[in-house]
């Protein structure tokens, strides 16, 4: 108990310090978002009109769907991806460390520079366009930038996000003992059964930390979306800005901000209940 109490008294700077701050502008947000607090100076109290005014709009929803769309699409795909290369990167090899030395270059540039290269790529005049009319796949560029499917973004945040997941991931699959994994295999069990038993439980929490931070940043994305997404849709973070900057409303924008606070709380626990019934699904098989 004196070592509990302890260790609060000496986290209690720091933690309480950013407990203070996130509090801060929690209550702000969603103050504002009830009117009873605009940057303008002016306040209406408290009152749900500008609920009314965002949630009414077919914009705002198309805009909360899509940034879930992106997120979720996002996060899967980059835990995807990420898992079976630390899987294969456990055991070290010749040129292992290189290899991983590449797959976490992503993390050291910039989410906007990174927009703008993929848009030199893919853009009319891009490589691929000039690559592909040269090769003679077709006949004359196609428009492959600020799809309507947002396959751009998606690979823009696999891309950026794919590295994190795989620090995470790495970091649990080589704490798994190798005495435990020899064990198994000595009484019988083959890969697979070695991994739903014995990997999977154990980087379990590994994977469910990956797939909300990934969720959540990619959720709150303005910089992708507005370099290589579509014009004619929003995320949650480019619709609050025009809210607050083109229309002036600040009110409105703290009601999507706290949406999209709703939908990274939201989705982080459906991602998070989703891997538990795969970890239960694949240990109960015979």
């Amino acid at each position: 108990m004196r070592n509990a109490i302890r260790i609060g008294l000496l986290l209690a700077p720091g933690v309480g310090l950013v407990l203070a701050f996130m509090g801060a502008v929690l209550y702000r947000a969603v103050a504002q978002a009830f009117g009873l607090y605009d940057f303008s100076g002016t306040s209406d109290g408290l009152s749900l009109a500008h609920w009314q005014d965002v949630l009414t709009t077919k914009r705002f929803w198309r805009a909360f769907q899509w940034s879930a769309y992106i997120a979720a699409s996002s996060a899967v795909i980059a835990v995807a991806l990420a898992y079976p290369i630390a899987l294969w990167l456990r055991k070290p090899f010749r040129g292992s460390l290189i290899l991983s030395a590449m797959l976490k270059a992503p993390l050291l540039v910039p989410g906007l520079v990174a927009a703008f290269l993929l848009v030199n790529v893919i853009s009319y005049h891009g490589f691929v366009n000039e690559f592909l009319v040269w090769a003679g796949v077709w006949a004359e560029p196609r428009r492959m930038q600020n799809d309507s499917n947002g396959f751009a973004i998606i690979g823009l945040q696999v891309w950026k996000q794919m590295p994190f997941a795989f620090l995470l991931l790495s970091g649990a699959v080589q704490a798994i003992p190798d005495p435990v994994l020899n064990a198994a295999q000595d009484l019988g069990a083959g890969k697979f059964a070695r991994f739903r038993k014995i990997i999977l439980p154990l980087t379990t929490k590994a994977m469910q930390a990956a797939l909300v931070l990934i969720f959540i940043g990619a959720a709150g994305d303005f910089s992708f979306q507005t370099v290589a997404g579509p014009p004619s849709v929003n995320s949650m973070a480019s619709y609050m800005a025009s809210l607050q900057g083109s229309e002036g409303d600040w009110n409105g924008a703290a009601v999507v901000a706290v949406m999209l606070m709703a939908l990274s709380l939201f989705g982080a626990i459906g991602l998070t209940a989703l891997v538990q019934l795969i970890t239960r699904t694949l240990g109960r098989l015979a």
